[in-house]
């Protein structure tokens, strides 16, 4: 990754766990938390891709892992943030614009979803049976519902920063073709410009000869 990259995503990472365990896990809403550090990585995954993504995505989730008051065994949730971070940037759009608000909200309901079956799933295999407890289907609805109220100020302004980053290749070479066709059209105006006066040269010779032929017609008319 550039490095531009690694210091935005580091940054906005880090902020987002400050964030999610100093203010949203405080609030003590019925069922799941807020998922600011989930909806951080959905943003930047959407601009730099499913390598990039995954790489982020472990990266949170590691540094979730390790952050008290983490009680869950460490890597559970990197690999989760992992896998987010991995299919979310596959739908990154090529142009790097999004057209509407349809395919971000989808991929904030997939993610809500996979992520938290997933954290369960992961949980199940390593002996955490709270999601049980809990009731998984209650988890489902309210870290859904609680993403998709998030994502709106979260999501958008983080892929606008993630833009700032990032050289639009698209942006470049539709330049650099603008600046082409414009040289190639100056450099066509000059031929143009060049075969005219030839051309126009090339007629006022042939009139002036022909001047001079009918000149020299009318002088040996005279002569005779």
């Amino acid at each position: 990754m550039r490095v531009n990259r690694m210091l935005l995503s580091t940054t906005l990472v880090v902020l987002a766990l400050i964030i999610q365990v100093s203010v949203l896990a405080r609030l003590h809403l019925p069922g799941a938390v807020p998922d600011l550090m989930l909806l951080t990585v959905l943003g930047l995954a959407l601009v730099y891709g499913h390598v990039g993504g995954a790489l982020i995505g472990f990266g949170a989730g590691l540094l979730a892992d390790l952050a008290p008051p983490a009680d869950h065994a460490v890597g559970r949730y990197a690999l989760v943030l992992c896998v987010i971070g991995y299919l979310a940037g596959l739908v990154k759009p090529d142009s790097g614009q999004l057209r509407s608000a349809t395919g971000p909200m989808a991929v904030v309901v997939g993610a809500a979803i996979g992520s938290t079956l997933l954290y369960a799933g992961v949980g199940a295999l390593v002996g955490d049976t709270a999601a049980a407890h809990v009731g998984l289907g209650s988890l489902l609805f309210t870290a859904t519902l609680y993403d998709l109220l998030l994502a709106p100020f979260v999501v958008p302004a983080i892929m606008a920063l993630a833009r700032r980053t990032e050289h639009d290749p698209l942006a470049e070479n539709s330049a650099g073709a603008k600046t082409s066709e414009v040289s190639t059209g100056w450099l066509s105006a000059g031929t143009g410009m060049r075969i005219g006066s030839q051309r126009g040269g090339g007629l006022r010779i042939k009139s002036a000869k022909a001047r001079v032929a009918r000149a020299g017609r009318i002088k040996g008319v005279k002569r005779l």
